[in-house]
């Protein structure tokens, strides 16, 4: 009963909605607010579903999709599955987005607020719950992270939206947006709370959760997106400096099933295997090669198969950005050619083969990958893949230590954390080879490598601004003249995405800077509130 009534409170209590009735009317054979929140296993279980609802949800829809719809309209990836209709991702990928029509972008909004208000019950109830002070702060400070962690989602993919930092009656409707910075403003004080009563250790079984580390690295992120430089250099250094993390010795084993919660995690979605909960990562399943057949693997043995529905394909120019560096050890850790080797899974999987009819680039996103061994073991391969997501990890804080360190003039620092992250996969050192605005080019450029599919790359493009023309990097990849478009539409010769014509070419070329460094707000959210949410320029 406790989950089912975690799941519809969670779930009904939306940006607008009203849990007023809820609470005042008396229930019966139910838990409420009023009586909820007694021991400390009610409190921990309302707090560790925070963490599941605010980072990848229960079902592929929520967060999963909208992650890949935000992914496909980067340089990084298509939409790929050309075997079905592709109408809930086309909105993003083709710049195509109206305020009612928006696809899977619709549902990040929604959920978000949802989450939030979750939060704010944990935020406002917890505090009287009788147990030990100590686990009161704890829960308290990851409530205040996984509020300002979906508020950062908000505020990069909307700009300024509604504060909600309580739970809402019926007559509470008229909630108006707040500007952008108000937004960082509520996201830092929530972290800079937060830091006071999280733990600094992730020892006694607090792996996965918000530590005082995970805190410090999501307000090295928010400033950065702010291009606060020495706050963003602060929190950066600090997580490196004092969080004990260190970076992965194998790319690959980032994402590894058998290497949860590895040394280079600051945290990342939990998941298992438990057959009767979806407790899964939905990414699997998602941008999992669509029509695997037991006939191409060495075994013939259908427990092999994972059926992934193929989305969001990884694009040759991705592909030819860790080519043009020699960067093997990424590449394939990144991205799995048709008919290559699944890299790390070489024994069973020899010649990665699937329908190419059905995938725009002949690639898919190896760190979703399953490996084969652990398909055999599983229940139900799209509920219960066992492969956690690091959410914030130690490369990216070297990363924006770097590109902080640029705009402080701490150049050869920039390069020291450049070296460091390059360094890890075998490959040469830049400092000293490159100076001015290259060094800036060469830390953005080894963003794009290292952090692939991690949910960054649609919000840097579009935070850096570039400096040979005043405009942010997405101007320059999109649009009739983008880049981008211009190697897809002229350039490219890769013998799948150009014989695979079912998704357009010319992704990108609806790009306009005047309105898509925002996508819109769901027009069914401003009639919600009877017209005082504005809508974003230009839709």
């Amino acid at each position: 009963m406790k989950k089912c009534f975690l799941a519809i409170i969670i779930a009904s209590c939306g940006l607008f909605s009203s849990c007023e009735d809820f609470i005042e009317h008396e229930q019966r054979g139910v838990q409420n607010l009023d009586n909820y929140f007694q021991t400390d296993t009610e409190c921990q279980e309302f707090v560790n579903d925070l963490y599941k609802r605010a980072f990848l949800h229960y079902d592929w829809s929520p967060l999963c999709s909208s992650r890949i719809a935000n992914e496909t309209a980067t340089d990084d990836a298509w939409m790929g599955n050309t075997g079905q209709s592709a109408e809930i991702f086309i909105p993003a990928a083709q710049y195509l987005i109206t305020p009612n029509r928006m696809g899977e972008l619709l549902n990040l909004y929604k959920i978000r607020y949802q989450n939030i208000m979750a939060c704010n019950i944990a935020i406002e109830s917890i505090p009287g719950a009788p147990i030990m002070d100590e686990k009161k702060n704890q829960y308290v400070g990851e409530a205040l992270f996984c509020r300002a962690y979906n508020y950062l989602e908000l505020v990069a993919n909307f700009g300024g939206v509604p504060l909600v930092l309580e739970m809402l009656s019926s007559s509470e409707m008229d909630k108006v947006r707040a500007s952008k910075e108000e937004v960082y403003q509520q996201i830092e004080a929530d972290l800079k709370t937060a830091i006071h009563k999280v733990s600094s250790s992730y020892e006694d079984g607090n792996k996965g959760r918000a530590s005082v580390w995970a805190c410090t690295a999501l307000l090295a992120r928010a400033y950065l997106y702010q291009s606060k430089w020495e706050e963003a250099y602060h929190y950066a250094d600090t997580t490196i400096v004092n969080g004990g993390f260190k970076l992965e010795p194998n790319f690959v084993n980032i994402w590894d099933v058998n290497n949860p919660n590895g040394v280079e995690s600051i945290i990342e979605v939990q998941t298992n295997t438990e057959s009767d909960k979806a407790l899964g990562n939905q990414l699997c399943t998602l941008c999992g090669a669509r029509g695997e057949k037991a006939e191409n693997f060495p075994s013939k043995d259908a427990a092999d198969v994972m059926d992934g529905w193929g989305w969001g394909t990884p694009t040759s120019d991705l592909e030819n950005c860790y080519l043009s560096e020699n960067d093997e050890i990424r590449r394939r850790s990144t991205i799995t050619v048709y008919g290559e080797p699944a890299y790390g899974d070489e024994e069973l999987n020899p010649s990665y083969m699937f329908d190419l009819e059905q995938n725009k680039s002949g690639r898919v996103i190896r760190k979703y990958y399953v490996p084969i061994a652990t398909r055999r073991t599983l229940f139900d391969k799209r509920y219960n893949a066992p492969l956690n997501t690091p959410i914030i990890r130690l490369a990216e804080m070297y990363l924006t230590r770097a590109e902080a360190a640029y705009y402080l003039g701490k150049y050869d620092s920039a390069m020291d954390d450049v070296d460091i992250v390059r360094s890890r996969v075998d490959l040469p050192g830049k400092k000293g080879t490159v100076s001015g605005t290259d060094i800036l080019y060469a830390i953005w450029k080894e963003r794009r490598m290292e952090l692939a599919f991690e949910g960054l790359r649609l919000y840097d493009i579009r935070r850096q601004i570039d400096p040979a023309t005043n405009q942010p990097v997405i101007a320059g990849l999109f649009g009739p003249n983008g880049s981008f478009v211009h190697y897809n539409t002229v350039e490219s010769t890769d013998e799948y995405e150009t014989s695979n014509l079912k998704e357009l070419q010319d992704k990108g070329i609806n790009f306009d800077i005047n309105k898509h460094l925002l996508w819109p707000i769901p027009q069914s959210e401003i009639d919600r509130s009877f017209g005082q949410i504005t809508q974003n320029p230009n839709y």
